[in-house]
């Protein structure tokens, strides 16, 4: 018979370790920005501003750290002007594409 396993048994998941380089950030901002959801993408670009350093990234957008924690929690929503401070800073740019509907 398996052991079962039990929720705290397992490690927490933290995806700002796996963003190495600029294209790991941008694969992984395009999967979430295809998803829609506005609480995944503030909750991805706070993942992406641990991976760079949140302290940083806080300076570079003239935010508090506290200030910059809170708006990319997953349950923020944030102005797009945060949002736009927030990609400058990361180094990254929202991209527009027609949708193809047939």
């Amino acid at each position: 018979m398996a052991k079962k396993l039990h929720i705290d048994d397992l490690s927490d998941f933290d995806p700002a370790k796996l963003l190495k380089d600029d294209e790991d950030i941008a694969a992984y901002l395009t999967v979430v920005l295809e998803e829609n959801d506005p609480a995944l993408l503030a909750a991805a670009l706070g993942d992406i501003a641990k991976a760079k350093g949140m302290t940083d990234i806080a300076r570079a957008t003239g935010l508090s750290r506290e200030a910059l924690y809170r708006a990319l929690k997953p349950t923020a929503k944030p102005r797009f002007d945060t949002i736009s401070r927030v990609c400058t800073a990361l180094g990254v740019k929202l991209v527009a594409e027609p949708i193809h509907t047939h």
